[in-house]
């Protein structure tokens, strides 16, 4: 049965004795560690959660963030991770749209609780971590001190198991509803290309409110080990690797670039890294050998999904990748073969299947794919339709079956491995007095994959200086939603119809760059 309570019972069963957390304060065990879920289950039901109901966590990555997403899939309540780069207003406004109630906020976080969007909230927060103890919020290791441990609940493979939100074109993320049978079919079918087992540790380093946290399932399936990382570094990554045996990293391509650049590999004993997986976009032919010769014990993945599809959809393996350096180097553009019981498509605007070759939208079927979004039933309609979800990027399938993404329907650009939606960024822009029109886009960039490029016209001779729009923005967007290149010009290309010509803003970008 594809539910995620039975598949932690099955794991404590089968791997009781075997390490299942990693961790500079002691390691826990499978065993152990699954008493611990229990109990923080029980504290869940104490705080009034019942089944079916949301709570919220804000937190860096961490044991106690891991620990509560999997009490709530015991006690049937359904974990909400909030991006935490996002400015207090979205928060706000994800946190009332999900009805949760109650949530869990890392001390660090702590004080986005005096914002006046997020004031509300206090009375229903719970803090996470040993500073916060002392203060007026309640805490969660002193609420676990008086829980006990409850059965677990029994849902239906269709019950929603996690709500993870997406950006949104309207100024508001989608929730995406994640059921049970989504994420441990989705885990069973990377076990086909991962090949895990108990000798695997994971590490979670990529922030924990991103869907690609869910290829951790899959090792704990199999009775492997968790190291959580709280934020991203080169040293820390390959500290934690050495320090806990990781066998499994799933990395950005920034991080990976990172890695390299900064990492001081020679001093860190990597050995056991058996496997890389990479995401968000492909990376440079220049930057994978360099990795792969850094890294020879290691074989690299690039996986495609999306959050909606909880979240693999296609990968291109270890043996891809050799076959492409030595002699086909194009594969490392595309995004790898569908997997297990999944199905893909491409679609013209007409939605008939285009002939093969040609490009057109790619469309998934498959049990990873979720039932749909919270309290937006428009979007589901147009993105679920038919048993089919309509991913809004364009792509097309080659005669060996490999998926290669070309480009996205939607105006979306992907910086850093976050998703931003330009007409979310151009609304907020907008608002600044001295900007009469703004259109952004992403140009290349070899940090972060794409960077945000706002061209905008000013409302005044004298146009504000781009350090003076990056201040207004702060109080109003995330940190990674906030163009960082400028160019202003006297006004923007139109079809005849008025909408924006943005490829040849960027064409005219880049040719002055």
């Amino acid at each position: 049965m594809l539910k995620l309570p039975r598949l932690l019972r099955t794991t404590a069963e089968s791997y009781g004795a075997r390490i299942a957390i990693r961790d500079a304060a002691g390691n826990r065990t499978w065993r152990e560690y699954l008493g611990r879920i229990q109990r923080s289950a029980g504290m869940l039901r104490a705080l009034g959660l019942q089944p079916g109901e949301r709570f919220a966590t804000l937190s860096r990555n961490c044991v106690w963030h891991g620990e509560l997403l999997l009490a709530g899939y015991w006690a049937g309540a359904v974990p909400v991770p909030l991006n935490f780069r996002l400015a207090p207003p979205e928060i706000a406004a994800m946190l009332d749209d999900a009805a949760c109630r109650v949530l869990f906020v890392d001390e660090v976080f702590l004080p986005m609780l005096d914002a006046p969007q997020l004031a509300a909230w206090k009375s229903r927060a719970i803090a996470i971590g040993e500073a916060s103890s002392g203060g007026a919020l309640a805490n969660v290791d002193a609420l676990f001190a008086e829980s006990r441990a409850i059965d677990a609940y029994e849902p239906r493979e269709d019950d929603d198991a996690l709500l993870l939100y997406t950006g949104g074109t309207t100024g508001r993320g989608k929730g995406v509803r994640l059921t049970h049978r989504n994420i441990v079919a989705n885990a069973l079918q990377l076990a086909r290309v991962m090949a895990p087992d108990e000798n695997d540790v994971y590490l979670h380093v990529s922030p924990m409110f991103h869907s690609t946290d869910l290829k951790a399932t899959v090792v704990t399936m199999f009775g492997g080990g968790h190291v959580y990382l709280r934020e991203f570094s080169p040293a820390l990554v390959l500290d934690a690797i050495e320090r806990y045996g990781v066998t499994i990293a799933s990395l950005v391509p920034t991080m990976i670039v990172r890695l390299l650049q900064e990492g001081k590999l020679e001093r860190y004993d990597v050995r056991k890294l058996r496997l890389i997986s990479y995401g968000t976009a492909p990376m440079d032919e220049q930057w994978l050998r360099q990795a792969m010769r850094a890294f020879p014990q290691a074989g690299f993945h690039q996986c495609y999904g999306l959050t909606e599809t909880s979240p693999y959809v296609a990968i291109l393996d270890e043996q891809a990748h050799r076959r492409a350096l030595d002699e086909r180097a194009e594969l490392l553009r595309a995004a790898g073969r569908a997997l297990p019981g999944t199905t893909l498509r491409i679609v013209g605007d007409d939605g008939l299947e285009v002939a093969p070759g040609e490009c057109g939208e790619i469309v998934v079927a498959g049990p990873q794919v979720s039932k749909g979004y919270l309290n937006r039933p428009d979007e589901q309609a147009a993105a679920f339709r038919h048993c089919w979800f309509h991913t809004g990027d364009i792509g097309r399938l080659d005669e060996e079956g490999f998926l290669h993404v070309l480009d996205r329907k939607k105006e979306m650009v992907k910086t850093g491995g976050e998703n931003v939606y330009t007409r979310e960024v151009e609304s907020v822009l907008l608002t600044h007095g001295d900007i009469a029109e703004v259109a952004v886009v992403g140009v290349p960039d070899a940090q972060y994959g794409e960077a945000l490029l706002a061209v905008v016209v000013p409302a005044h001779p004298r146009h504000a200086q781009p350090e003076d729009i990056v201040a207004f923005c702060r109080a109003r967007l995330g940190s990674y939603k906030i163009p960082r290149r400028y160019m202003f010009v006297a006004q923007l290309p139109r079809t005849p119809l008025g909408k924006v010509k943005k490829h040849e803003l960027r064409s005219a970008y880049l040719e002055n760059t």
